[in-house]
């Protein structure tokens, strides 16, 4: 994922997944408790790939935080609770559940056991499918203040050209 092009502001990555991903074209599978858009499955199903690819199975241990990254953010619920309300029409409680970011990040966390600092930015720029670099200034900020050991950073946006994510879980650089 990262090319000598990056800025990882000097932080190791110890694991890292995308959405797509080759053999994995389809959607990501449905999350229970989120209704009417694909961001939320995207973002769990990208972050679980991720920490998976170095901790197996959940719990991850140490002190994880977890910082979303997306520039278009949940379009889709967006569309839905602009839909619902019009005139005559009723918006469904998941929809405001679901339309904060941090929502789909606290359902990472508790799957996980991970315990650090829970965090969503919009950043000045994106590239879907890439974590931008206001992600990895923020995660070293996150990991020198000492909240976190490790940071899951997930990147997703919603594009006409199909939904994309990036995650990747950093550290401290080594000395």
């Amino acid at each position: 994922m990262t090319t000598p092009a990056d800025d990882t502001h000097g932080l190791r990555i110890l694991a890292e997944a995308r959405r797509p991903a080759p053999g994995l074209d389809g959607p990501p599978p449905p999350l229970p408790g989120f209704a009417a858009s694909g961001f939320n499955p995207l973002v769990a199903d990208t972050a679980d790939r991720c920490l998976r690819a170095l901790h197996g199975a959940p719990p991850a241990p140490g002190r994880t935080a977890l910082l979303l990254a997306s520039a278009s953010g949940d379009l889709d619920t967006a569309r839905a609770i602009e839909r619902s309300a019009e005139p005559g029409r009723r918006t469904g409680p998941l929809l405001f559940f679901q339309s904060n970011p941090n929502a789909v990040l606290g359902h990472i966390a508790a799957r996980w056991g991970l315990t650090g600092p829970v965090v969503a930015i919009s950043p000045a720029r994106a590239e879907p499918g890439r974590v931008p670099p206001d992600a990895y200034e923020l995660a070293a900020l996150l990991l020198a203040d000492g909240d976190a050991d490790r940071v899951l950073v997930v990147a997703a946006e919603q594009t006409p050209d199909g939904d994309r994510a990036a995650a990747v879980l950093l550290a401290g650089p080594t000395i």
